[in-house]
């Protein structure tokens, strides 16, 4: 999917929404467990409930590798549901891959030619080589890990060095020589929103995913204040607060009232914009 067509998809559902897809098989309603492939049902049923107002999905692969060989089927299952029946949907790959070139050129042949996610978040820290094999494919995204919500972000994302660049800055410049706003997006914490001003100013063209509002307490207001574009350029996840809203048999209605909410502030915010 090319920047055009996730922008068309935008103004068409007054929307910037991405539903994250964490299933946790613990967290799914109970009802559910009878079924041969629990977390599937699951996901289906939040998806059919959902689409409406999300113009992304994001499954967190850990929820599903670490099912082992079920848990893998459970994505597949949920890629090609997506693909057969949604496919104005853009598909994010929440992998975090991050190795040298070989193993980088498998990860993307697993998410790129296996999956057919159309995009994969990627940590930038073993520098070039590592990320460029996700970049070979035409239509697919990278997202790099550029600034995150986590309190361990303090550790490292904010060093300085001698020409007072805080790292996430200068991972921000030095990709820039990798990738295009075409083919790369970047990872920013919704619970850093103030630094989306500083962001903007080195990536003013790029989308951004933006984690952390709802149950991780970022404000989708204030994302929107410092990150949005003239093309929109933000795909702000929610996960728990809308997939796991209800835990009754009434879960997906619950899950899609609660997407509508967020993508009604998001058609606001988008009016006020004048991007519709």
């Amino acid at each position: 999917m090319d920047s055009n067509t996730l922008f068309n998809n935008i103004k068409k559902k007054k929307s910037f929404l991405c539903v994250g897809l964490d299933s946790d098989i613990e967290k799914i309603p109970a009802a559910l467990y009878r079924e041969k492939d629990s977390v599937f049902r699951f996901n289906k049923e939040i998806i059919d409930a959902t689409n409406e107002y999300a113009v992304a999905y994001k499954p967190n692969i850990a929820y599903y590798e670490s099912g082992g060989a079920d848990g893998w089927i459970s994505l597949e299952n949920t890629v090609d549901y997506i693909k057969s029946k949604y496919p104005d949907i853009f598909l994010i790959a929440d992998a975090k891959r991050g190795d040298i070139g070989n193993t980088s050129k498998m990860y993307a042949k697993t998410f790129f030619e296996y999956l057919d996610f159309d995009a994969i978040t990627v940590a930038p820290y073993m520098g070039e080589d590592s990320v460029s094999p996700f970049l070979e494919y035409p239509d697919k995204w990278v997202i790099l890990l550029a600034l995150t919500s986590n309190s361990g972000a303090n550790d490292f994302q904010f060093t300085v060095d001698r020409e007072n660049n805080r790292l996430f800055e200068k991972v921000l410049h030095r990709s820039l020589e990798w990738g295009s706003e075409n083919n790369m997006m970047y990872v920013v914490g919704a619970t850093k929103a103030e630094m989306l001003r500083d962001i903007r100013k080195i990536i003013p063209d790029h989308f951004l995913l933006v984690p952390g509002i709802g149950a991780q307490g970022g404000s989708l207001e204030d994302v929107a204040e410092y990150g949005i574009n003239n093309k929109c350029g933000l795909i702000v996840n929610s996960s728990r607060g809308i997939i796991f809203a209800d835990s009754s048999d009434k879960f997906a209605q619950r899950a899609g009232e609660k997407a509508k909410i967020v993508k009604d502030k998001m058609a606001a915010i988008l009016l006020q914009s004048h991007i519709l």
